[in-house]
Formats: structure tokens, C-alpha cells, sequence
């Protein structure tokens, strides 16, 4: 029980009102594909410099910022001047976390050309006692699902449900509160991806999630889910409006969620970055929900701050300026208040 009511408390701190998890998790291949676009070479301590520019951030990771969301190197590594990261992040009142998934791998039988499953389990319950010593308190794995005009497959949906609810046990038993994140993609080719069938997809994968979470007996009150919005695909001719956005996504997590879970986390997806802040300050205006609502998005709040850093060392108050205005008006899209004219005023 005492172990419960811990991981219900960090949860709880997770999901604060008005603030939401930065997603620092870019494997080594993902950030050195956005360090590329920026001209930066991609090495141990330009990784650092970068993760460092955005943990000493301060007025964005003390307001609006609850909890980051590390890689493996990452919550190893010190700062130039030898305080560890995590340090860093915890002394701006932010919790640490880790990915502890392996990645999304193709998932063997008829559709192992489009389907994956997610890997990772062996050896978990080890490197999760190790990563609870280096000071993370909740961890984060991602399951990936297809829409075409046949897939979804049941054997993917039960195979990425499963491993999913088997890593949040782990999890708990450990002290680790686990995010849990079933993605339907939106950034797919097929055009028959309109939000009508994201509904459908969505609503089917979190049902299946639940119930394998509840044959783990995964205690919902220590746990933070992180989904897609209900979306259209970005092949999709027939877009919605942000409004239907919202509309439909606050129905499917309402049909599906218990409501003894804390909090929903949401990911960006590949919207672009107003996109995914006016679309959760539209779910936040709704209201009568019975969970928070908020973010966990990794490239809608960096893509601005690379950018504007450039890898160089004179850019880091830029940098840190680009990285705080996105987690503000992400926070005003926690708490259902973020205008348009916020963005321009900026």
C-alpha cells in the first residue's frame, strides 16, 4: 500500500496543473537526424551541451515543466562543471525519468512489413533497479500502430497491450511510475487515415490496454497514460477542424480511461507545434474531465529551441528563450487558456 500511495503521489506530481513532461528521449540515431538539420554534429558532449541548455532553462523547467524524460546516455552524463543532469533537473523541481524501451521492431508474421511490436522486456526488471539508483522515478515505454485499410491486426494490438502492461508492472515493483504510451501513428501514407477511422483504432488499442493492464494488476492510480489525439492522418484529404479534434479525442478517453487514472500526457504526434498546444488547450476547454490533461511532447517543444541554438555556445540564452515560450503556452494549453495572440506577442 505504501508503495502504491508513492507512485499515486509522483504520478500526481507528473501531471501538476499547468505543467507537462518534456520528452528528452531522442535515441542517438533520432537526434543526430535533427542535430543534421541544424549543421551540428552529433556527439556525446554536443548532446550534452544541447540536454544541458534545456535543463538550466530555469524559468521553463521550474513553472511549467513537471518531469523530462531521459535516454539511456543522458541520465549517465554530467554538466560542464560535473554536477550530474539529474541533479540539474531536480534542482529546477523537475522529476527524472528514463526510456527503457528498445524500439519498435517488425512484428513477425504476414504484415511484418508495415506492423511492429515493441522490445525491450528482457533484462528490465535489472535496469529498472539500476535507473531508480540514478535517481529516475517514473519511465516511459512506446508502442507504435499502423492504420491502413486492413491494419490495425488484433495480434498487433494484444502483442503491443501485452508488453505494454507487462513493462508497467515492472515498473511499479521497482518505484517507478510508468508512462504508458500507445501511439496510432498519424504520420503514415494512407489516405484513408480521416479521424472518423483514428476514432475507431484508438478506442479498440486503449480498451486492449486497459484490460491487459488489469490482468497485470497495475495499480491505475501510479501510472500516467500517453496517447495520440484523435486525428486525421497527414496523408489524409479530408482534414479535421482542431475542434473535432478535441471533440473526439475527449469521447474516446472518456469511453476508455478509467477515471482512477491520474493523469493523460499527451504526445504530439507530428503536429506541428501550435498545432499540438491549441488542440490540448481545446481538450482542456471542454472540461468536466476526470484526469488532468496535459503534455509530454519532445520535438513540439525542442524543435523551436535546436533551431534557434545552432549548436553554438553564444545562442544558449536563445535557445533557453525558445524552449520557455513553447512550455508556456503549453502550460496555458494545460489549463485551457492559450489564445493565438499569445503566440504572436511572443
Amino acid at each position: 500500500m505504501f508503495m502504491t500511495e508513492e507512485l499515486a503521489k509522483i504520478a500526481q506530481a507528473m501531471v501538476a496543473p499547468g505543467k507537462g513532461i518534456l520528452a528528452a528521449d531522442e535515441s542517438s540515431g533520432t537526434i543526430k537526424k535533427r542535430f543534421d538539420s541544424i549543421g551540428v554534429t552529433s556527439t556525446e558532449d554536443s548532446r550534452r551541451d544541447y540536454r544541458e541548455m534545456l535543463f538550466r532553462a530555469d524559468d521553463a523547467m521550474q513553472n511549467y515543466v513537471s518531469g523530462v524524460i531521459l535516454y539511456d546516455e543522458t541520465i549517465r552524463q554530467k554538466a560542464k562543471d560535473g554536477t550530474t543532469l539529474v541533479d540539474v533537473m531536480k534542482a529546477a523541481g523537475s522529476i527524472p525519468g528514463i526510456k527503457v524501451d528498445t524500439g519498435a521492431k517488425a512484428l513477425a508474421g504476414r504484415n511484418a512489413s508495415i506492423e511492429a511490436v515493441t522490445e525491450g522486456l528482457d533484462g528490465l526488471r535489472e535496469r529498472l533497479a539500476e535507473y531508480h539508483q540514478l535517481g529516475a522515478r517514473f519511465a516511459k515505454w512506446r508502442a507504435v500502430i499502423t492504420i491502413t485499410d486492413s491494419l490495425p491486426s488484433w495480434n498487433c494490438v494484444k502483442a503491443n497491450a501485452h508488453a505494454l502492461a507487462r513493462y508497467a508492472a515492472l515498473c511499479q515493483e521497482a518505484g517507478i511510475v510508468p508512462i504508458v504510451e500507445p501511439e496510432v501513428l498519424m504520420d503514415g501514407a494512407h489516405a484513408g487515415h480521416t479521424i472518423e477511422r483514428c476514432y475507431e483504432v484508438t478506442e479498440w488499442t486503449q480498451r486492449v490496454v486497459f484490460q491487459e493492464l488489469y490482468d497485470a494488476g497495475v495499480a491505475l492510480e501510479g501510472m500516467v497514460l500517453k496517447p495520440n489525439m484523435v486525428i486525421a492522418g497527414q496523408k489524409c484529404a479530408k482534414q479535421a477542424s482542431p475542434e473535432q479534434v478535441a471533440e473526439l479525442t475527449v469521447k474516446c478517453l472518456k469511453s476508455t480511461v478509467p477515471s482512477a487514472v491520474p493523469g493523460i500526457a499527451f504526445l504530439s504526434g507530428g503536429q506541428s507545434d501550435e498545432q499540438a498546444t491549441q488542440n490540448l488547450s481545446l481538450i482542456n476547454e471542454i472540461g468536466d474531465l476526470p484526469w488532468k490533461v496535459t503534455f509530454s511532447y519532445g520535438r513540439a517543444l525542442q524543435a523551436a529551441a535546436l533551431k534557434a541554438w545552432g549548436g553554438k555556445a553564444e545562442n544558449v540564452a536563445a535557445g533557453q528563450s525558445a524552449f520557455t515560450h513553447r512550455a508556456k503556452m503549453n502550460s496555458l494549453a494545460a489549463l485551457g487558456q492559450w489564445k493565438q495572440n499569445l503566440e504572436k506577442a511572443a
